[in-house]
């Protein structure tokens, strides 16, 4: 495990190398035999089911329930709406044939070109299509609305340049779409579900993240208005963390679902979509973690709490079992997840360098003398801090323990993002500045046109038009041309 740790990238020389290391040597995924496409392993796995967990249950608190819709989509579905198939197009994968067959001269299985497809299908990029298709079926009046439904599903986007968690062809994600009668419904759920994304990544994730709209050109294929959350990573690159969008009556005219209104008029029905996935994954790991291994916030940390014994015998182990046996019960009765590690087929050094790289967010040890003395040495995995504290009243200590570890880590991700977060008024400026890394706050003119030539000349993207920005309007530090706000410019993942 030392050499584990020796061979993990440090930040400072390879930040991307560092990330790529620390996925793969903290056991959360790896390349697949599929290209493009992970093996999320089972302690990666274990994060994500305590997001989804969470996420689920705000979603359910919101009165949004779970359906599940097809993989597959006739592709004629993806041309009804003339945006959302621009989109997409060159990222979908076709399927053209539904048999193999063993091929004459006996090398293996071909496809049998007798099994073409009349109509080929798409496996989905995102289920807008297939989701309105059907909802034409369940909706005839507006006492069938609002339809508030999420899937908890896999999609494919065919990517060329993939990095595990952050971008890879198949990924795992929760997509909302939801049916109302007004337009004010529907702007209100798009807001209400970004806010659910904010509140679930500043509260469990411990990632500060900006509320904003994207600008027309980064916003959603076949959307009026995109919101999203954006993240700040440790080297200063943006992340695009969650996305929620107002999708108007587009989807509900290409797919002709109307409604009778309380007027008694056919109308056609307001929609939105919204979602986050395995991306966040990589927004846990980049903002949080150091050279060490992950940094996990104990609110997603499968184990918060890991206890390992030093002893000379087995007689001593028997009674540090039994010491520590009542320990263990009392935190798991605090809903405090904790595994007590007495293997012996690793030594302590290995175990605490382990955990340290899986970012258990509190080890406690007993060796000999801590058992005579009724202590344990306790770490904090965010600092690295040790004590040598009384057993007497440890769970309570240790559940303010990991509160405080969360509070911290959410401080001083917020702390590192001010710091990167700078405002220009010139071009020039910001070419220098964006150089840094960080967030740039800078007016633009509001045209697609100064944005492309941005991106062009300097890598940069406008994240977002925040929310609580800064409303004094100035003049587009490209063209000069009067502009209401400042936005939000940054390099991304």
């Amino acid at each position: 495990m030392a050499k584990e740790l020796k061979d993990l990238t440090k930040r400072s020389e390879n930040y991307s190398q560092w990330y790529n290391d620390l996925v793969v040597k903290a056991d959360l995924a790896e390349q697949s035999a599929v290209r493009g496409c992970m093996v999320i392993k089972p302690y990666g796995y274990a994060i994500w089911e305590k997001m989804q967990r969470q996420l689920d249950d705000m979603f359910k608190e919101t009165g949004h329930v779970n359906a599940y819709f097809p993989l597959l989509i006739p592709k004629s579905f993806l041309s009804r709406e003339a945006e959302h198939v621009e989109g997409f197009a060159k990222e979908c994968a076709v399927v053209t044939h539904y048999r193999l067959k063993n091929a004459e001269d006996g090398s293996g299985v071909v496809v049998d070109p007798a099994a073409k497809l009349e109509e080929e299908l798409i496996i989905r990029p995102t289920s807008e299509t297939i989701i309105w298709n059907t909802y034409k079926n369940w909706i005839q009046s507006y006492r069938d609305l609002p339809i508030l439904c999420n899937q908890w599903a896999n999609v494919f986007r065919w990517e060329m340049r993939t990095r595990l968690f952050l971008r890879t062809a198949e990924f795992l994600w929760q997509e909302g779409h939801t049916a109302h009668a007004t337009r004010e419904e529907a702007e209100e759920e798009a807001v209400r579900m970004l806010n659910v994304y904010s509140d679930f990544a500043e509260k469990y994730m411990a990632v500060p993240v900006v509320k904003g709209v994207k600008s027309a050109n980064e916003r959603f294929a076949g959307a009026l208005d995109t919101y999203t959350i954006e993240a700040m990573m440790q080297d200063g690159k943006a992340l695009q963390s969650g996305t929620s969008h107002f999708l108007g009556q587009n989807f509900a005219k290409a797919f002709d679902v109307q409604f009778v209104n309380k007027e008694n008029k056919m109308e056609y029905v307001w929609a939105t979509s919204w979602g986050v996935s395995t991306r966040l994954m990589g927004a846990l790991i980049m903002t949080h973690s150091d050279d060490n291994g992950l940094v996990l916030p104990p609110h997603l940390a499968p184990i918060q709490v890991v206890i390992v014994p030093i002893y000379k015998n087995d007689e001593q182990l028997k009674q540090i079992d039994a010491k520590v046996a009542g320990i263990v019960a009392n935190l798991k009765s605090l809903g405090i997840s904790v595994k007590y590690d007495n293997a012996d087929n690793k030594r302590p050094g290995f175990k605490f360098a382990d955990y340290e790289l899986k970012g258990v967010p509190v080890r406690l040890v007993m060796g000999g003398r801590d058992l005579e003395n009724n202590t344990m040495e306790i770490m904090r995995r965010d600092t690295l801090e040790k004590e040598t504290i009384s057993c007497e009243g440890i769970e309570a200590y240790v559940k303010n323990l990991l509160e405080e570890i969360q509070a911290n880590i959410y401080q001083k991700a917020l702390k590192h993002r001010e710091s990167m977060t700078r405002t220009v008024d010139t071009y020039d400026e910001f070419k220098t500045e964006i150089e840094k890394g960080g967030f740039i706050l800078a007016h633009w003119d509001g045209t697609t046109e100064t944005e492309e030539k941005i991106k062009e000349e300097t890598k940069a993207t406008i994240r977002c038009i925040p929310f609580d920005g800064d409303k004094t309007p100035g003049k587009c530090m490209v063209t000069g041309k009067p502009s209401a706000c400042r936005v939000i410019f940054a390099r991304s993942y």
